[in-house]
């Protein structure tokens, strides 16, 4: 890296990046004290975690003015190992998923975005919506009318204070006066500070106290593959919407890096592991943010705040995090993609549905995302097979049939291009001409063969013709029939 880039990230925008870093950190606390309730730790674990990886992928990330803290995809993801094991367990975890990010930017596996599909993309975001709000509902049963009174009035605060000034964001606003409030009428409702213990200090550095051997890794390692495959998924999609954004580019490879370095240095130093956030990388794109410097700043400022103005954040009500959440869950919900199952094609419904489905069913991000990719898999291959045609003639006076292939041929086409040959009619010699076709695997090359043996285990001379280079060269090299121009001689 030059000094001018490294002069451009960080001092390029100063003091657009140090108002908006400013903003988002603001933003920040009540979404970090949220994701640690959905997690089921501490508030000090999901904010250590939000200041160490925002500081960290602010240094080693790939997509400068991106915002990256903890989730709640991540928090959904671990909810349940908090349960069964304990919160060092997460600490294990979010190193061992640093690691392997670290691995799959090495491998620069960054590359293989462009294999999800935008209808995966939708039902990824719509089930983490629905997941989010499903969160909250513990928070709404069996409790006092005031909790619901409360949740009520911090929602109409969030949706109506920007009408007034979008200079302070309204869920922070939300929190402010929803404490005040509670705080004032001495309210019966569950706080912040009834969660656990509240950071009153600066995070330490330390390994996580769990056994070291193979029940601890096989504890562990699931979550942990989870947890890197949902953080790179959610990172890399928030680095090309910042792309657009700012019309900038972002190295994709580095951002894997640089997500694995942050978990690491959560994990180490008391957080939970998290990712790239939507929402709060949009609020600093908004806000003037576009280097390094405005995600360095949210980092250290709410390291500042929570540290130093911990015991006014404990006194923060629950149903004003309930508030926050919901409508972090509907804003984050695609609601256009609803109106849009009338008029897509209804293979990318199928797609979001099916991700959508499987996401909510088994609280598994990664595994709804890989039904996704795969089902959008499948619709592909069946539309290139119905691409494919194979169109003959008879030649020669009746001597000769000519097939003409069109098309891709591969595994998923491969024996509608066998099926469309006649093995049974009466002519002495065929003539397969592919010079418009490409053949891309393996089991194409099989069919061919097939074709050819067949013809001529009935008598029928074969020769075929118009191969293109990449097409011969794997026929002859996995083909067993005659190579092309040495097949039995047929006429012309």
């Amino acid at each position: 890296m030059t000094f001018s880039t490294l002069r451009r990230d960080w001092l390029g925008n100063v003091r657009g990046d140090l108002l908006a870093g400013i903003v988002v950190a603001l933003a920040l606390i009540p979404e970090a004290l949220a994701f640690s309730i959905i997690a089921g730790v501490d508030p000090q674990v999901g904010l250590y975690a939000a200041f160490s990886i925002a500081v960290v992928c602010a240094i080693a990330g790939g997509r400068p003015g991106m915002i990256s803290a903890a989730t709640g995809a991540v928090a959904l993801v671990i909810a349940s190992l908090v349960r069964d094991h304990g919160v060092q367990y997460v600490f294990a975890t979010a190193v061992l998923a640093g690691l392997l990010q670290i691995g799959a930017g090495l491998l620069r596996l960054g590359a293989l975005m462009r294999f999800v599909s935008r209808s995966v993309i939708t039902g990824f975001v719509n089930a983490l919506a629905i997941l989010i709000f499903l969160a909250q509902l513990p928070e709404l049963t069996g409790v006092h009318w005031t909790v619901y009174a409360m949740t009520a009035g911090g929602l109409a605060i969030i949706y109506l204070f920007p009408r007034l000034s979008r200079a302070i964001p309204s869920p922070l606003v939300c929190i402010v006066v929803l404490t005040a409030i509670a705080m004032w009428l001495e309210l019966p409702i569950r706080t912040v500070g009834d969660m656990g213990a509240f950071p009153e200090h600066l995070p330490a550095f330390a390994l996580p106290a769990v056994p070291l051997g193979w029940q601890t890794l096989s504890i562990i390692f699931p979550y942990a593959v989870t947890v890197a495959a949902v953080g790179l998924l959610e990172s890399l999609m928030t680095a090309s919407i910042i792309d657009d954004f700012t019309d900038t580019p972002s190295d994709k490879s580095r951002e894997c890096k640089g997500q694995g370095l942050a978990n690491i240095a959560a994990g180490l130093l008391g957080g939970m592991p998290g990712c790239a956030m939507i929402g709060q990388s949009v609020i600093n794109v908004k806000s003037g943010g576009r280097g390094r410097l405005s995600t360095f700043t949210a980092g250290v400022v709410l390291l500042v705040l929570v540290v130093f103005l911990g015991p006014w954040v404990r006194q923060i009500p629950m149903a004003a995090l309930v508030a926050v959440m919901i409508m972090v869950s509907i804003s984050t919900f695609s609601w256009t993609s609803l109106r849009n199952l009338a008029t897509h094609p209804k293979s990318s419904s199928a797609v979001m549905l099916a991700t959508v489905a499987v996401v909510v069913a088994t609280h598994n991000l990664a595994l709804g995302v890989l039904v996704g990719v795969l089902l959008s898999a499948v619709f592909f291959a069946s539309k290139v097979h119905m691409v494919l045609r194979v169109e003959s003639a008879l030649a020669e006076g009746g001597a000769l049939r000519r097939y003409a292939v069109h098309g891709q041929v591969f595994f998923a086409s491969s024996e509608a291009m066998v099926a469309a040959f006649d093995f049974h009619e009466a002519v002495p010699a065929v003539c397969i001409d592919l010079a418009h076709a490409h053949f891309w695997d393996i089991t194409a090359v099989d069919a061919l063969d097939r074709v050819v043996h067949k013809f001529r285990r009935h008598g029928v001379a074969v020769e075929v013709t118009g191969l293109n280079r990449a097409s011969r060269t794997m026929i002859e090299r996995y083909g067993t029939h005659d190579k092309p121009g040495r097949a039995a001689a047929a006429p012309h």
